[in-house]
């Protein structure tokens, strides 16, 4: 079911898709080769809607059905079709969201009693039913249990075209090996290839869209012409939906739309979810009196057909059952409850939209529609206004007004007198719980295999006999409902309350996201909370059988399952990915009990630094250097990177995906100053000695080394995307070994028989500029900025995207070397016959030898990618071909010389990662090629100085990134392979940089990062320090001597509440954190800030100018509550919501009630979906083409893509909605854009965290597409909201403060506010002044934004001013000419005018006194229209008023305009001497990074 989605409707889209046309072909190219597509539907798939409707009906019918009956009862209940535009609306794609919301695999608890067994069947965990054929996967299928019901109102069903059977394309894989696919993420739009339905595809169109291609990725290279047909067919499946009728007892009977994909036990999961079924958790469905089984597919069941009546019959209870109703029944009680959130339990997460919306936007919209200018408040609160110094910390989480939660029961907890005694077992007695129900009733209930029923038993007094009234109910919410009234009415309201919040507000994550600040809350009693805290639940093992999971075997049997076409990776993707978040879960839980001590150790005699643990088959070691096996490369300090290097190698390997070369699951947990890796365990691995198990590479870090045929052969499939350099060293008998990895790279042969990686700290090359080698000198743009300087140890590695940038860059140099070669000798040798003059003697299929890396799509989409095309197939033809052209070799030649590459045919750029390890030595025979890569890796390290630092910093200056906060700013940084140990040579060149103004946020982040880091690095060290009973006290005191402004706070030492009769000897086994030492205690301000001064100076090279807190704020322009929230995110450190008197010097800020928690911070492997991200970026690349319409299908796919593999909650999807949203409000579809933007907004306050700056924009943009559905209070809360976090996050003086203030200033001055408008508007000028420079366009925009609210206040003289300020910008950047000029010059003219005549009639007044006789003067408010128009302006969207047909004419007028050019150039390329370096084009900036990181298109006009 989940990839039939891909229905009839999509056909057309996945061939258009996949078969990348090129811009200019028409839909009418298209369309014959699909069979005519119906009139009625236009080339987006969607279901003919009614007119009055604006969201009848869903995008992309799920399984080929429009329910034309309208939908029952229950779903009009559980409110998933909410006023005009359901949550789930077309939104959702091909509602790839069911009705059902809590589904098994998205919440982990154990309520769902057996669904995680077919959750977990890809895993290998438990038998798929034999009939279970691939489609039927329950992984795939369970995923979303995507049930779709078409809103009530949507077109009679004879408007749903007969068409729509769904069909299911499997898009073979011919045109990529297995091995292909597995580059680093294709900025390519990579597809896997469809066969047309008829195959008759002309000739002639192939060869256009081989054209169209653009440059291959590492290992993505086109197939052998050879290869085209084969594994590439076309299933088609006809399956429509139908719906059934439900019979529960005490009910009315209600239908259910079912697709027969569908397992039986989704329905199970709607029932639960219902509001009127909720309930119940124990029955099963019988149709015509026979059951049908849990996990068998709807369409196998005989007899089921549309309208067949399903029937609810109660089964009896077990142990197992009944605590999994009484967990159910618990999580109905909390369903509104934020304290799992505040917690960070059950990957439960805050959201606060719902706050600042009043409910559902889709709803208010109708109800808002005629009142759009009654007056609404719009003074926002002080603190948000601009100029204003305060910056609470409350308004951060405000107060919601369901979580005052509704007290059903005051206690629900398990009995005293549980286990049953034998005798009553043999009653049926399962178990007993208490219960005080809200009118202080006290009572005892059992749980038999019949149902629940009172007991006379009381708190000292065993009485199992039945108690009166003698009633037995089935569900405990019934017998709850008899006998407390309070209960009855309260529970009823909760579910209703339940039903109605957007489903993406309850839905858990992926990956548990912890919240910094938590209000101050009561603590409740929680019966399956204090359950779980003592019975051993390692994993959820009351899901699977054979109780704790083998983490090892899921983990690599999910990387086994076929991958040949779309469903199969899709089904793949998914169980990778579900497997790996479940992994991290327990991983994370394991480390922390591993640190609080609860585990006991596997070597329990030795010192506790030295410990191991195992936990639910999770193996865990702390980040300590154990038995000196780190001594050379810096002890401890090395022994705690190392952890995080492994990871970044298994993330690069796992990416790589070569079938048999298996990586461990690792997760890398820093909990309380400790650093605990988490990894799955190698079968067979604790009963043999490592020395014994490892067959390649070395342990003791090069003296013996091993190698193994069979590694070579799996890693040298590796080396190419890797960029790793196959080659030789000596072990300690001087035998040379071969290696395609570094030597502490172990091959360790499982007793599965499978070949396991591990240890992969060194998978990249080493970065000299932190490694002194004696005798070695680095170039001289690392000397010139002090390097080499001696690190804290020797394991600082080049990123991979600085690997991969580096090995483009030479790429472009080689080819340059080599066209200029070949321009020289053709000027020398005009008779030879020339195979550069149009190309066309070179096939299109040649294989590039070595496509540059991940960023390459981005670097040669523009300008230079067909010149530079032709010049590579140049390279490849003469490679291929053998001496005919001596000369050509020669050029060849001598190109690859000078760029280092290893081959002497083409280029092949690859490094030695065991160059310059201490104790790795080389054979003789190999001195000139470890030469060759030793200059290699000294240009890597210079390139890092002199091309990407400064990439970055002009970047910034021009805007292109915009980080926010530190995060941000590292996630930047990465992207462009600069490691955070660079911080200090980015601020120093910011510092230095000509543009210092303009650069000022950066410089702010980085100051605040540097400080921020360096504490981080003092406070775990501190932290190992504090038992766990000084732990709140400890931190307080740390925060204090940090922040305060307090000159001597004192550390109050936990013995002062009790007083212990004797100190205990120590133990030498006490858990990592039992230090019993108070040697934090005597931390002063002073003190720690010299040592963060000293120690920026120290990892990061960069002089501090400060001794306190005070000065550094007051130096950098810093704020406190910033630094408190980076510091906290860092550590995991959880404070109290509340405001703090940093600048107090009478007493400290913080006390140790502040502190409520520290939390883990876990880095983990993030799998990806790569099929779904290869629509997402074709879809990019069509909206920047102006194909509108193309790229939202093309996106709408990728979303049901990503919701297959991810669920239903992913960063990656929060991308995809923005984007949806923005070409939804781009074609006029505002209350479509309203629903997807919504959604953005939940999953990014939810997945990223409420406050991060990802979540501000996307309330921007929000904000927009309210005031354009006339919403214009909610537009400016979440204005206020946007504005309130940036100022938490950042401060003021950020570019994407003006932006923010202009949008806010243009709502008010729409709402006829033009005092509070112009604060805004005018400090929006001053930011973009100071950041663009006073003659940038934006400043003039900005201008004319505030002569036109003076304008309206009939403020002339101040309005001509701004707008002559305005014209002079645009009369000097643009000419006179131009549009813009004489807009700017036609108002101000009407602004003389007004002037004028105001002026005339002021002195008529003055003339005549009161009796003169006055004309009316004309005082424009401005109209919505025209507010609307200025606020798209300032957000980038331009729209172009063009008919239809218009359209059609530019989009070919484009295309042929671009095939010119490309024509040209490449003639130009061919006989100009050098290559120029393309410029990007607005593609993603790395590839490699989440779609997020690529900018919104910032015009998507058509461009032309």
């Amino acid at each position: 079911m989940a990839w039939a989605r891909v229905c009839a409707s999509c056909c057309w889209q996945l061939a258009e898709a996949v078969l990348p046309t090129r811009t200019g072909v028409g839909v009418e190219e298209r369309t014959p080769l699909l069979g005519p597509a119906p009139a009625s539907q236009s080339p987006g798939p969607s279901i003919p809607r009614d007119p009055g409707t604006p969201n009848a009906g869903f995008s992309f019918p799920p399984h080929g059905f429009t329910s034309s009956d309208p939908p029952l009862g229950g779903y009009r209940e559980l409110d998933l079709s909410t006023g005009s535009s359901s949550p789930w609306g077309p939104g959702a794609t091909g509602a790839s969201w069911p009705t059902a919301v809590l589904l098994a695999d998205l919440e982990q608890d154990a309520r769902q009693g057996e669904c995680a067994l077919p959750r977990a069947a890809p895993a290998g965990l438990a038998p798929l039913k034999p009939e279970a054929s691939l489609s039927s996967s329950p992984g795939l299928t369970g995923c979303m249990g995507a049930r779709v019901v078409a809103e009530a109102g949507t077109g009679d069903s004879g408007s749903a075209e007969p068409e729509r059977e769904s069909c299911l394309l499997r898009c073979g894989g011919g045109s990529e090996t297995p091995e292909s696919r597995r580059g680093q993420p294709p900025t390519a739009p990579e597809l896997p290839s469809v066969m047309l339905l008829n195959g008759d595809c002309p000739e002639s169109l192939k060869k256009e869209e081989r054209a169209a291609e653009l440059p291959r990725e590492n290992g993505l290279d086109e197939a052998e012409p050879g290869e085209e047909a084969t594994g590439q067919e076309v299933i088609v499946i006809q399956d429509t939906g139908f719906s059934v009728k439900i019979l529960a007892p005490g009910i009315e009977p209600f239908s259910l739309q079912v697709s027969p994909q569908e397992m039986v036990q989704e329905i199970h999961q709607v029932l639960m979810d219902r509001e009127d079924t909720c309930h119940r958790t124990c029955f099963s469905l019988h149709l015509d009196g026979n059951m049908l089984d849990h996990f068998s597919e709807l369409r196998s069941v005989e007899g089921l057909q549309e309208g067949s009546v399903l029937r609810v019959v109660e089964e009896p209870y077990t142990v197992r059952e009944a605590r999994i109703h009484v967990r159910h029944v618990r999580d109905l009680l909390k369903s509104l409850d934020p304290s799992d959130a505040f917690n960070g339990v059950d990957c439960n997460s805050l959201s606060f939209l719902s706050v600042f919306t009043d409910g559902d936007l889709g709803d208010s919209g109708k109800r808002k529609k005629g009142l759009e200018m009654d007056p609404i408040d719009c003074t926002p609160p002080e603190y948000i206004l601009p100029g204003s110094r305060e910056r609470p910390l409350c308004p951060l989480q405000p107060q919601n007004r369901d979580w005052k939660p509704l007290q059903c029961l005051k206690v629900l907890t398990m009995s005293g007198w549980n286990p049953p005694p034998g005798n009553r077992k043999m009653h049926g007695d399962l178990m007993y719980l208490f219960v005080i129900t809200a009118e202080d009733r006290q009572v005892s209930i059992t749980a038999s295999t019949r149902g629940f029923y009172l007991n006379q038993s009381t708190a000292y007094h065993f009485n199992p006999k039945p108690a009166s009234p003698r009633f037995l109910s089935h569900s405990l919410v019934e017998l709850l409902n008899q006998i407390s009234p309070t209960f009855k009415k309260n529970f009823a309201v909760l579910q209703k309350k339940r039903v109605q919040r957007h489903p993406f507000e309850r839905i858990a994550t992926p990956f548990q996201v912890y919240s910094w600040t938590a209000p101050q809350a009561e603590h409740a009693m929680d019966c399956v909370r204090a359950e779980d805290a003592y019975t051993s639940r390692l994993g959820y093992e009351e899901h699977i059988p054979g109780q704790t999971r083998d983490w090892n075997e899921e983990l690599q049997t999910t990387r086994e399952l076929p991958r040949k076409n779309l469903p199969e990776r899709l089904l793949r993707e998914r169980a990778i990915f579900k497997v790996h978040s479940d992994f991290t879960a327990a991983a994370t839980r394991g480390a922390m009990a591993v640190i609080d001590g609860n585990v006991m150790a596997i070597n329990p005699s030795e010192e506790t630094k030295m410990q191991m643990f195992i936990w639910n088959n999770i193996f865990f070691s702390l980040g300590f250097d154990v038995r000196d096996h780190y001594k050379d490369f810096g002890g401890d300090v090395a022994a705690y990177v190392a952890p995080t290097n492994d990871l970044n190698g298994v993330r690069t390997y796992n990416a790589v995906d070569v079938e048999g070369l298996y990586t461990l699951g690792t997760v890398v947990v820093d909990y309380r100053g400790y650093r605990v890796t988490a990894q799955s365990i190698i079968p067979g691995i604790l009963e043999r000695d490592q020395e014994q198990s490892v067959i390649y590479g070395s342990i003791d870090f090069g003296k013996t080394v091993m190698s193994h045929p069979r590694y070579l052969e799996l890693l040298e499939r590796t080396s190419r995307p890797l960029k790793i350099l196959r080659h030789r060293v000596l072990n300690d008998r001087d035998e040379e070994v071969e290696l395609c990895s570094s030597v502490e790279c172990k091959g360790i042969i499982g007793n599965d028989g499978r070949h396991y990686i591990l240890d992969l700290l060194r998978t990249f090359p080493p970065d000299l500029n932190f490694l002194p080698v004696p005798g070695e000198a680095l170039p001289e743009e690392c000397t010139r900025a002090g390097f080499p300087r001696a690190h804290r140890h020797k394991l600082c590695c080049l990123r991979q995207e600085l690997v991969d940038a580096f090995v483009e860059h030479r790429y472009l140099l080689f080819m340059k070397l080599a066209a200029l070669q070949l321009m020289q000798q053709k000027a020398g040798r005009m008779e030879s016959p020339s195979t550069l003059e149009n190309g066309d003697s070179l096939s299109s299929e040649s294989k590039p030898e070595d496509p540059p890396g991940p960023e390459a799509g981005s670097e040669e989409e523009g300008g230079g990618a067909s010149g530079l095309a032709k010049v590579k197939e140049l390279a490849e033809t003469i490679a291929s071909d053998d001496g005919t052209d001596p000369r050509s070799r020669e050029v060849i030649r001598n190109a690859c010389k000078a760029v280092g590459s290893i081959s002497s045919t083409a280029f092949d750029v690859r490094f030695n990662p065991d160059i310059f390890s201490p104790g790795v030595r080389f054979p003789e025979s190999c001195q000139e090629e470890v030469r060759d890569q030793k200059q290699l890796l000294k240009d890597a390290a210079a390139f890092l100085l002199s091309c990407q630092i400064p990439g970055l910093v002009k970047d910034c200056i021009e805007h292109a990134v915009l980080p926010m906060d530190g995060a941000t700013l590292a996630e930047v940084m990465r992207q462009r392979g600069i490691n955070m140990r660079y911080l200090g040579k980015v601020l120093d060149l910011v510092l230095r940089s000509p543009a210092r103004e303009q650069l000022d946020h950066i410089y702010k982040i980085g100051i605040g990062e540097l400080i921020t880091r360096s504490a981080k690095h003092i406070f775990k060290t501190y932290l190992q320090g504090v038992e766990l009973s000084g732990l709140s006290a400890a931190i307080s005191h740390f925060l204090n001597c940090f922040l305060s402004s307090y000159p001597n706070p004192v550390a109050h030492l936990p013995a002062d509440e009790l007083i212990s009769k004797k100190r205990n000897r120590r133990r030498k086994n006490r858990p990592p954190g039992a230090a019993d030492n108070t040697a934090w205690a005597v931390m002063t301000p002073q003190e720690l800030w010299k040592n963060i001064c000293q120690e920026a100076k120290n990892y990061f090279d960069f002089s501090l100018e400060c001794e306190t807190v005070d000065q550094a704020v007051e130096t950098y322009g810093l704020q406190k509550i910033t630094l408190l929230r980076e510091i906290s995110l860092k550590t995991g450190i959880q404070i109290l919501l509340k405001e703090y008197s940093f600048d107090s010097r009478h007493k400290p800020a913080f006390t140790e009630e502040d502190v409520l928690n520290i939390f883990p911070v876990v880095k983990h492997v993030n799998p990806k979906a790569s099929d779904a991200f290869h629509f997402f970026q074709s879809g990019q690349a069509k909206v920047q083409q102006g194909f509108l319409k193309e790229g939202c299908e093309l996106i709408n796919e990728a979303l049901n893509l990503f919701n297959n593999v991810y669920g239903a909650m992913h960063v990656e999807i929060c991308a995809c909605l923005r984007l949806l949203a923005r070409l939804h409000y781009i074609m006029g579809d505002y209350a479509e854009a309203l629903s997807n933007q919504q959604k953005a907004v939940l999953m990014s306050e939810r997945v990223m965290g409420i406050e991060h700056p990802n979540t501000i924009q996307e309330y921007m943009h929000l904000a927009l597409y309210c005031f354009a559905s006339s919403q214009l209070s909610t537009a400016l809360s979440l204005l206020y909201r946007a504005r309130y976090l940036t100022l938490l996050v950042f401060g003021e003086d950020h570019p994407e403060m003006a932006l923010l203030d202009n949008n806010i200033g243009l709502v008010l001055h729409g709402v006829m506010e033009y005092d509070l408008s112009l604060r805004f508007l005018e400090n929006a000028l001053a930011v973009s002044t100071k950041y663009h420079g006073p003659k940038s366009l934006k400043v003039a925009l900005s201008h004319h934004l505030v002569a036109r609210v003076y304008e309206s206040k009939a403020e002339f003289r101040s309005a001509l001013q701004h707008e002559k300020e305005g014209y002079t910008i645009y009369k000097t950047q643009l000419g006179e000419d131009h549009e813009k000029t004489k807009e700017s010059s036609e108002y101000l003219k009407c602004l003389t005018q007004q002037a004028v005549a105001l002026q005339r009639t002021m002195n008529e007044i003055y003339r005549n006194g009161s009796s003169a006789n006055i004309p009316p003067l004309k005082f424009t408010a401005p109209s919505m229209a025209s507010v609307l128009e200025q606020l798209n302006v300032i957000n980038g969207i331009l729209f172009i008023p063009l008919s239809q047909k218009d359209l059609e004419n530019l989009k070919a007028e484009v295309a042929r305009r671009q095939q010119l050019q490309e024509a040209n150039r490449n003639r130009e390329k061919a006989e100009e001497p050098m290559v120029t370096e393309p410029e990007p084009a607005g593609a993603p900036e790395d590839s490699a990074s989440q779609p997020q990181a690529a900018k919104d298109p910032s015009s998507p006009s058509l461009q032309g």
